[in-house]
């Protein structure tokens, strides 16, 4: 078994695997750059080394984590999500230096990561891919053609991109026009690369992914689907497992076919199969996540199965545990994205210091969180500071039980998404189970729903450090 890992991360995640870690009795290592000096990560670690004084720097700097991962006796590397989670250069220098690189191999990551390659694997394995353009584009004339035979609305994709940046929708010849060379910059500054591709736009589908394991004696298995459809700007607010608008039949059939992906792939460790379900209910394949996702914990759930716990027993040669017939849905599981976000301000990012912070508790909750009561929120990073994962055995009954867990959690300092998660809890077609990528443009009255909650909930606030004050 690996003895030591370096978490190349920070935030939640980063607890996350440290907890990870103390379970199996795996030594943890930590790394900060100087404004994550407080995190809480830093503060659960076994060890910990600071990056430097430059907030992004140090996570995205490949030679020298795996020097200090060498230099103090780690066996593998974790790299989170984000940073260079999906990285191929990563993984390759992890693997000419002998330290495990806790994923699949650089290879796989490099041909998954490239969108065309993808969906080359995929078309040859036999999985349903969205019809688009037959490789990259070379030029504006050549989208435009590509565009004309495909027929609109179509989708501009980043070749290399992913976390749902690079991508434009284009309904018309002069959207894509505009948003060809939009495109392209956008490629160029976060991937490095300025090839796109186009794919054919479904129109309000539905965002479903499958989780998956592969050990490295061939065997693969799916913890079956989430529902990630509940998104604004491709960015997810809300995930669920397994998803309430599948039938059995249909949940089968995504599942066996993110195993066959991952099999077609070479596929190794934890992944993600990502499908989109059109209004006639056909499955398309979108691409392929090599890394933990930030969703993992509602797979691990309904399952009952440690998702981390089992990256690391397959990075260290140790066949899956579990057979196919052997995994189970048992209930239902939300996964609501706490975010330093101003929902009624176009949610713009809110960083600060939490002046207090109360995690939700009782049956079927579980925070997974890197805030605490004083900790300052710093600007450099994601916006997210914590996620509430809710289980219930029925669908009803884990929309009321969020609902509690939602009013439970107090964050106080920043504004939250939570008062908007509350109202989309509230919203007929999210508690019928009918909804589709386009729900947060088709609901802009939950916005104003959310800014009442907010203000009941300081006002609550307000009343409770009245009365503490008053009975000291």
């Amino acid at each position: 078994m690996i003895k030591k890992i370096l978490i190349a991360n920070r935030g939640e995640i980063a607890v996350r695997l440290v907890r990870a870690c103390a379970e199996m009795n795996i030594t943890s290592v930590a790394v900060y750059a100087d404004a994550d000096r407080n995190a809480l990560h830093v503060k659960k670690a076994d060890e910990a080394y600071c990056l430097g004084p430059d907030p992004v720097a140090g996570y995205l700097n490949a030679h020298r984590l795996v020097n200090i991962a060498l230099a103090c006796g780690c066996d593998a590397i974790h790299p989170g999500y984000g940073f260079l989670s999906e990285n191929p250069l990563f993984a390759r220098i992890c693997e000419r230096r002998n330290i495990k690189f806790i994923g699949p191999t650089s290879e796989v990551i490099q041909n998954l990561g490239n969108k065309i390659h993808a969906r080359a694997t995929m078309m040859n394995a036999g999985v349903p891919v969205t019809p688009g353009s037959d490789g990259n584009l070379e030029n504006i004339n050549e989208a435009i053609v590509a565009a004309d035979k495909i027929g609109y609305p179509v989708m501009l994709k980043a070749t290399s991109g992913g976390g749902g940046r690079g991508i434009r929708l284009c309904n018309n010849k002069t959207e894509l026009k505009n948003n060809y060379p939009r495109v392209i910059s956008e490629a160029t500054k976060a991937f490095g690369s300025a090839d796109v591709f186009m794919e054919k736009c479904i129109v309000n589908p539905k965002h479903i992914e499958v989780q998956i394991l592969a050990d490295e004696h061939g065997h693969v298995i799916h913890l079956f689907e989430r529902d990630c459809s509940i998104q604004r700007r491709h960015q997810k607010l809300i995930e669920i497992a397994p998803s309430p608008q599948l039938s059995n039949k249909q949940r089968n059939y995504i599942g066996n076919l993110a195993v066959k992906a991952a099999k077609a792939a070479g596929y190794t460790n934890a992944g993600t199969v990502e499908f989109l379900m059109a209004e006639d209910n056909q499955f398309y394949f979108m691409e392929v996540n090599t890394r933990l996702q930030v969703e993992h914990t509602i797979s691990e759930q309904i399952t009952g199965i440690d998702i981390v716990q089992e990256q690391f027993r397959i990075a260290s040669g140790l066949p899956l545990r579990f057979k196919q017939k052997d995994v189970q849905i048992r209930g239902y599981a939300l996964e609501f994205r706490i975010n330093a976000e101003d929902p009624k301000n176009d949610f713009l990012p809110t960083y600060g210091r939490i002046t207090r912070y109360f995690a939700p508790g009782g049956p079927g909750v579980r925070t997974d969180a890197a805030i605490y009561t004083g900790y300052v929120i710093p600007p450099y990073y994601d916006s997210m500071c914590a996620k509430l994962i809710v289980w219930a055995l029925e669908w009803d009954e884990v929309i009321q039980r969020s609902k509690r867990a939602l009013k439970d959690m107090g964050v106080y300092g920043v504004k939250t998404t939570i008062p908007y998660q509350h109202a989309i809890l509230n919203s007929e077609d999210f508690i019928n189970g009918t909804f589709t990528t386009s729900f947060v443009e088709q609901h802009p009255e939950l916005i104003n729903y959310s800014v009442k909650c907010s203000q009941q909930q300081l006002a609550l606030a307000f009343a409770a450090a009245i009365a503490a004050h008053q009975g000291m």
